[in-house]
């Protein structure tokens, strides 16, 4: 799974990996000492609760950003993750190839998290009470397609597109994209999407 994570983002000149770790006090003395940007962290570790090092990460003097990448999907997992600091979670069905973009949408300050990073178990679309193709929409918007790109992929005309998206910001109380995608996943809405592979590895 490493081996497989480093030829993905060695394709990815944004990144550089700084160290892999295979044990939870590894992962924390390579952090103390590389002080990475990011660690893409593996909630089960040999020695240690993936949880408890993702906490520990954040006591670091310089905290890096911290992305769940795990094979399990419970909602309670999910929300200990987040509740204990971690940036985004990511389920190892997605393909890694798609990885570095996940990533990207994570360390990037303009995008929120990305709905189908988080596949919070007991999410309904009645929760925020959308319908099917605006959820359609905005799980477009979570990948960051523009009105005109979301329209292509839904086979929509842009003002139908607006016409959605209006609807969607109405429904959830907000005024903008960054906004309707954070009240998205408060409220537990989500798409659902993939995965992919890995241990505890350090990226700049």
């Amino acid at each position: 799974m490493v081996e497989a994570i480093k030829l993905v983002l060695s394709e990815s000149p944004e990144f550089e990996i700084v160290g892999v770790a295979s044990l939870g006090a590894e992962v924390i003395a390579i952090a103390e000492e590389t002080e990475p940007d990011l660690v893409l962290l593996d909630l089960e570790l040999p020695d240690a609760d993936g949880v408890e090092v993702l906490r520990a990460l954040q006591r670091l003097a310089n905290a890096p950003q911290v992305v769940i990448f795990s094979a399990h999907e419970r909602s309670e997992l999910v929300d200990d993750a987040f509740r204990a600091g971690a940036s985004a979670f990511i389920t190892k069905r997605i393909d890694p190839w798609d990885l570095p973009a996940a990533l990207r949408q994570t360390v990037e300050p303009t995008l929120f998290q990305p709905l189908r990073l988080n596949p919070v178990a007991g999410s309904t679309v009645a929760d925020a009470e959308l319908t099917k193709r605006e959820l359609e929409v905005l799980n477009a918007l979570a990948d960051g397609l523009t009105n005109r790109q979301i329209g292509k992929r839904l086979w929509l005309t842009e003002q139908t597109v607006k016409f959605h998206l209006s609807s969607v910001f109405r429904k959830l109380g907000v005024s903008s994209r960054t906004e309707a995608l954070a009240a998205a996943y408060g409220r537990r809405i989500n798409g659902s999407r993939t995965a992919g592979t890995t241990a505890g590895a350090a990226t700049r």
